[in-house]
This record gives C-alpha cells, sequence and structure tokens, in this order.
C-alpha cells in the first residue's frame, strides 16, 4: 500500500502496449462492492477469498500488467501462483516512506486496514505489518528499492528485466 504499483503498473503497461488490471478494482467490479464494503459487511477473510480467487482468473491472461494488494502475495499460495504465471515485481519502500505517502494519498479513507489511524497508530501498523508481510515479498522475482527512484528510472528498470520475456 503506497508503494506505487498503480501509478508505475500503469505507466509499465502503455509503455508495453499491454494492458493493466488493478485487482482491487477487478474484485470490486465482479462482486458490485468497494473493497472497503466487503471488509465492513463480509470481513478481511471473505475478501481474500475473492482476492484469491480473482487473481486466479486474471492469472492467465496474457499481456498484462496486474497491480495487486500488499496482502494479496501473503494469502493462500498467491506468492507462488504470481512467480508462476508472470514476473513478480516488489517496490520496496522504508516504512516510514510508505506512512508519508499513505497521509498524503487522496485514497487514503477508502483503504479499509488504514481508515482512522492516527499518524503513530499508522506508523506502527505499516512497520508491523511490512515485517509480517516481508517474507512474501521478498519472494518477488524483481526487488527495486524505490526510495530515490523517480518513476521513469523505475520503469526502465523493470523494462530492462524484460517483462516482455517469460
Amino acid at each position: 500500500m503506497g508503494s506505487g504499483k498503480t501509478s508505475i503498473g500503469k505507466r509499465l503497461a502503455n509503455k508495453l502496449n499491454f494492458n493493466f488490471i488493478d485487482l482491487d478494482q477487478y474484485i470490486e467490479n465482479k462482486y458490485f462492492k468497494s473493497v472497503a464494503q466487503i471488509f465492513e459487511s463480509e470481513g478481511e477473510a471473505t475478501f481474500r477469498n475473492y482476492e484469491n480467487v480473482c487473481l486466479i482468473e486474471i492469472s492467465e491472461i496474457e499481456n498484462v500488467i496486474i497491480s495487486c494488494g500488499g496482502g494479496t502475495p501473503c494469502f493462500f499460495n498467491n506468492i507462488d501462483l504470481m512467480n508462476e504465471t508472470g514476473k513478480t515485481i516488489y517496490l520496496k519502500l522504508s516504512p516510514l516512506m510508505l506512512v508519508s505517502r499513505l497521509r498524503s494519498s487522496k485514497k487514503r479513507n477508502s483503504r479499509p486496514l488504514i481508515m482512522n489511524k492516527s499518524k503513530e497508530e499508522l506508523i506502527d501498523y505499516v512497520t508491523n505489518t511490512l515485517a509480517q508481510r516481508e517474507e512474501f515479498y521478498l519472494k518477488s522475482k524483481l526487488i527495486i528499492e524505490t526510495k530515490h527512484k523517480n518513476i521513469s528510472e523505475i520503469i526502465e528498470l523493470i523494462n530492462s528485466y524484460d517483462i516482455r520475456r517469460y
């Protein structure tokens, strides 16, 4: 959350002439509810189930860049599925950099896991969550430390990885 997956994914898809799919939007379109509504009415476990089903569906599409939520790789065998069917990229940022981005994000209040958190609570949440999820993120095929890189530099790094060949 807040690493730039959607912004970078859209630009990379455009550069490669690929389609772009945001997994959360795909879920919302399929189930006719926002992610926040699913969390509120059905709970995180149901959301993670929906997420897995949708990931399996879109993993079969060719020439697509998929932006998934920060928890996606950590449930079921999603990271293994992602690695088997595509090239996974971890856009790595420090917890404090992520907090800074999340606090200034227009989407902050639509993110169920962080809405209504104070700055201190958000720092704790991001730090703890990142520590729990890092083992899954580190299974990605490409890890990019994005701290001092702009979007164009990140796109070039990913493109040099040759995302087209699999």
